[in-house]
């Protein structure tokens, strides 16, 4: 038999002077399982592979050409933790938003950061290489 337990979901301010003690509190001390790094910043992996657990995982999905780097790799290999990575921009998983969107089971709304004419399209993919306006989602309308 296969049993598991559910933690409450909290949302901690990893910007925190007591970030860590905040996860040991909200892990009863045991560290976080699995971490997701959307945001493909240095300081938010170091921040995340700190906070894991025993077998915690961080997937690596924020794209970044900035190394990865282990401050503690004694601990991370003595914990048995992994890194695993993520490309999650395929034509399956396109096609999985939109059904889920459709749907109503999902709200993409609040990461669309403008609608651009698809006859601007050149201008919005330098808006995104270059993060001009700190662009989340661009939207391309006919």
């Amino acid at each position: 038999m296969v049993t598991s337990v559910l933690a409450p979901c909290v949302a901690l301010d990893p910007t925190s002077a007591d970030f860590a003690d905040a996860v040991d509190q909200a892990t009863g001390g045991r560290g976080i399982q699995v971490v997701f790094d959307f945001a493909g910043v240095p300081a938010a992996r170091a921040q995340a592979t700190a906070a894991l657990g025993p077998e915690g995982v961080l997937v690596l999905a924020g794209l970044t050409p900035e190394p990865s780097t282990i401050g503690d790799s004694m601990g991370f290999c003595v914990q048995g933790n992994q890194i695993r990575g993520h490309y999650g921009s395929g034509p399956e998983h396109v096609e999985e938003l939109i059904g889920l969107a459709s749907a109503g089971r999902i709200d993409l709304a609040p990461s669309i950061t403008a609608h651009v004419p698809l006859a601007d399209a050149a201008d919005a993919v330098a808006r995104l290489e270059k993060k001009i306006g700190d662009p989340i989602r661009l939207v391309l309308t006919p």
